[in-house]
């Protein structure tokens, strides 16, 4: 379902924001309201995929947990497979995996050796850039396999975090900037 007429400022405007969660001091975006409207859910698809035609990438790859929402959707959207980047320990067979840094401590992704063929164009997709480790990250495991970084898209930026930093040398779009 294609809705030429939906813009990022209709999916924005659905973002709730939610103070105080999950600490205070924090606006969380919640995003299931435009999840639970097929109009926006299926716009934001839409607009998330905007720059890449079906069939010319091999997968699209979503990162834990709510890249797998827009991912797997874009997939089908695309022609292509949906690769999963997983908390360590999650997949069950052989994997790769990437440490990054948290605000205090640091935590792990992690993706099947065979996720993606050496040369395998994909789509990385994400719910919300931040700080840019987690994205930075799944890009560093994308890079372990070989494969061709297409595009990283986020639904959400919170752009005074400078993310997108942590990202250089990639082409990175994100479709609501906070």
């Amino acid at each position: 379902m294609t809705n030429p007429n939906l813009t990022s400022n209709d999916l924005a405007a659905a973002v709730r924001n939610i103070p105080d969660f999950p600490q205070p001091g924090i606006q969380f975006k919640d995003i299931t309201p435009v999840l639970a409207d097929p109009r926006l859910f299926s716009g934001c698809i839409d607009l998330l995929t905007a720059n890449v035609v079906p069939g010319s990438i091999d997968a699209v790859v979503g990162i834990d947990a709510r890249g797998f929402i827009f991912g797997a959707a874009a997939a089908l959207k695309l022609k292509a497979g949906f690769v999963p980047v997983r908390k360590k320990g999650k997949l069950p067979y052989q994997t790769y995996e990437e440490t990054y840094q948290l605000e205090y401590g640091s935590s792990a992704v992690a993706i099947h050796i065979d996720a993606v063929k050496p040369g395998g164009r994909v789509l990385l997709i994400d719910d919300l850039l931040a700080t840019g480790g987690t994205a930075a990250a799944a890009a560093k495991l994308l890079q372990k396999v070989g494969a061709e970084i297409v595009e990283i898209t986020f639904f959400i930026e919170l752009g005074f975090l400078k993310g997108r930093e942590k990202l250089k040398g990639f082409p990175v779009r994100s479709l609501v900037l906070y």
